[in-house]
C-alpha cells in the first residue's frame, strides 16, 4: 500500500515565503480554503492532483515536496531518544513523526544537542581513562565530521549551483567520455591558471601546491584516475572558490574545523562533477544501464569515483537512478557515506551484520548483489564490493575497503546487475543496527535495541538469549 503524503509545513513555508495568505494561495491551487488549511495542519494527505498543482504553483519540483527528509529526520531522532532513554518510557513512532514533520528546525537541534552531550560524555570518560594511565588523550575530533555529513545528507546529496559551475569549467577544460583526461587537466592548468604539474615518487603525498613556483606535484604511486582528481581540485579551487566559499556562508556549520572539513568536501565535490559531467555521465549512465566497469573506463574515473557520482545524480528537472554510496573499512568503520534514497545508515553504532557491504572483503573485487528489505518493508538492490589501495611500497601496509551502492529494487531494471536476481523473492531482512532495530526474530541480533524492554528465560535457550518486549505506539 501506498505511504499517504502529509507534507503540511513544506506547503505551508512554500506558501509564506512568497507571501501569500491563505485564501488567494488556495484559489492558485484550485483548493477551498479549508481544504489547504487542513493539508498545512497535516490532518489531510496530498493527492497526486494536488501535488502537481503545488508544483506548477509554487515552482519547484516533486523532491521539494516529498517526505524522504521527515522520514531521514524521523529516523535520525528515533536513534538519538533511545540514546538517551533512562528509566522513562520511549517517545512513539507517532510522537517522532509529530516532530519531525512539525517542528523539523527543533529536530534538528535536538540531535546537535545530543551529539554534543555525546561527545562531552565520551570526553569524560577519556579524561578518566586518562587520569587512570597518567596520560594526555585528544579531545575527540568527531563531531565536525558528522556536522559536514549532516549537511550533504540533508542537502540530498547534491549541491546545485556548484555541480553547474563544475559542468561550466569541464567544458572549457575540454573534459568528456572517451578524451584524454590526465594530459587535458594538465594542458588547461599550464595554459589558463599558468600551473607546472610535477611528479614525484613515494610517501603518502597525494598533492602539494607552491604558490611561489606554481608548481603542483603529484605523486606517482597514485593511479591516473587519483592524479585527474587531484588537478580537478586545484582547478575548481582556482575557479570556484568563491562560490565554494558562498555555499560554506549558508551551511550554518557551528565550528571553524567543520568548516575546514567541509571546504575539503564541496571541492572534492566540485572535482568529481569536473571529471563526471552531469550531463554526459547521467546520460551514459542511463545508455550503459550503470554499468560501472564501462562509466569508469569511459570516464578514465576510478571505481571509487564513478560510485561516488551516480549517487549524487539529482539535479531537478534531470535525476537519474537515486542511490546510496557508502565506503566500509575492515573494521566495520563508515568512512563514507552518501545517499539520494531511504536507506538509512547507522548514526551512533555498529551497523547491520547482514548488510552484504560486509561480505566484501577478501572477495577479490568480486561483485556481491543483495536483495535487502529494510523494517519499513523498503527493498533495494545492494551492491558490494571489497577494493585494494596500494601504498607502492612493501614497508607500508595496504588500504582495504568495501565499496556499497544500492538502489530501491523500482529502478532495478535500469540497472545491470538486476540482470538473473529474483527481485520478488525471498529478501535479506536487514535493518539500521541492533541498537534501534524493530525486528523481533534475528537470529543474527548482537544485542537488544536500547529503547525496548526484554525478558531472559530462565529454563529456556535459543540462538538470541532474550525475547523483546512487544513495543507500544
Amino acid at each position: 500500500m501506498q505511504q499517504k503524503l502529509f507534507i503540511g509545513p513544506k506547503v505551508r513555508r512554500l506558501r509564506e515565503a512568497r507571501s501569500w495568505k491563505l485564501e488567494p494561495c488556495a484559489s492558485r491551487l484550485g483548493l477551498s480554503v479549508s481544504y489547504l488549511s487542513q493539508i498545512e495542519a497535516n490532518q489531510r494527505p496530498v493527492t497526486a492532483r494536488v501535488l502537481i498543482s503545488m508544483m506548477r504553483v509554487f515552482d519547484v519540483d516533486a523532491a521539494s515536496l516529498d517526505a524522504d527528509d521527515d522520514q531521514r529526520l524521523m529516523a535520525d531522532l528515533r536513534e538519538a531518544a533511545a540514546e538517551s532513554l533512562d528509566d522513562g518510557p520511549p517517545p512513539t513512532l507517532a510522537e517522532l513523526k509529530l516532530v519531525a514533520t512539525n517542528a523539523p528546525n527543533f529536530a534538528r537541534n535536538y540531535l546537535n544537542l545530543h551529539r554534543a552531550h555525546q561527545r562531552i560524555d565520551e570526553r569524560l570518560k577519556t579524561t578518566e581513562e586518562a587520569v587512570a594511565l597518567d596520560e594526555t588523550v585528544a579531545a575527540s575530533a568527531l563531531l565536525p565530521y558528522e556536522e559536514v555529513r549532516d549537511y550533504f545528507h540533508y542537502r540530498n546529496n547534491y549541491v546545485h549551483d556548484l555541480d553547474l559551475a563544475a559542468e561550466q569549467v569541464a567544458a572549457r577544460c575540454g573534459v568528456g567520455p572517451d578524451i584524454p583526461l590526465e594530459q587535458t587537466l594538465e594542458v588547461y592548468l599550464r595554459d589558463h591558471l599558468k600551473v607546472r604539474v610535477r611528479r614525484t615518487s613515494g610517501g603518502d603525498l597525494m598533492r602539494r601546491f607552491d604558490p611561489a613556483t606554481r608548481e603542483l606535484t603529484l605523486n606517482t604511486v597514485q593511479p591516473s584516475e587519483t592524479r585527474s582528481f587531484q588537478m580537478a581540485c586545484h582547478i575548481v579551487a582556482a575557479e570556484l572558490g568563491e562560490l565554494i566559499e558562498a555555499e560554506l556562508a549558508v551551511a550554518g556549520l557551528r565550528s571553524r574545523s567543520a568548516a575546514e572539513i567541509c571546504r575539503i568536501s564541496l571541492t572534492n565535490y566540485a572535482a568529481g562533477a569536473l571529471v563526471l559531467p552531469y550531463e554526459a555521465f547521467r546520460t551514459a549512465a542511463h545508455d550503459l544501464r550503470h554499468d560501472i566497469d564501462l562509466l569508469s573506463l569511459r570516464f578514465q574515473a576510478s571505481f571509487e569515483q564513478t560510485c561516488h557520482r551516480l549517487s549524487t545524480l539529482q539535479r531537478p528537472g534531470m535525476r537519474g537512478v537515486p542511490f546510496y554510496f557508502v565506503r566500509v573499512d575492515p573494521a566495520g568503520n563508515i568512512t563514507k557515506r552518501h545517499s539520494a534514497t531511504r536507506f538509512q545508515f547507522a548514526r551512533f553504532g555498529g551497523t547491520c551484520p547482514l548488510w552484504n557491504v560486509h561480505e566484501a572483503f577478501g572477495r577479490d573485487g568480486r561483485i556481491l548483489t543483495q536483495v535487502a528489505e529494510m523494517p519499513d518493508n523498503t527493498r533495494y538492490l545492494c551492491l558490494a564490493w571489497g577494493i585494494l589501495k596500494r601504498s607502492g611500497s612493501h614497508l607500508h601496509p595496504d588500504r582495504r575497503y568495501a565499496l556499497g551502492l544500492g538502489c530501491e529494487v523500482q529502478y532495478a531494471d535500469a540497472i545491470v546487475y538486476s540482470d538473473g536476481v529474483d527481485l520478488k523473492g525471498p529478501a535479506a531482512r536487514i535493518g539500521v543496527s541492533c541498537r534501534i532495530c524493530e525486528r523481533d526474530d534475528c537470529a543474527q541480533r548482537a544485542f537488544p535495541p536500547v529503547d525496548r524492554g526484554f525478558s531472559v528465560p530462565e529454563f529456556e535457550r535459543s540462538i538470541v538469549p532474550f525475547s523483546l518486549v512487544r513495543r507500544e505506539g
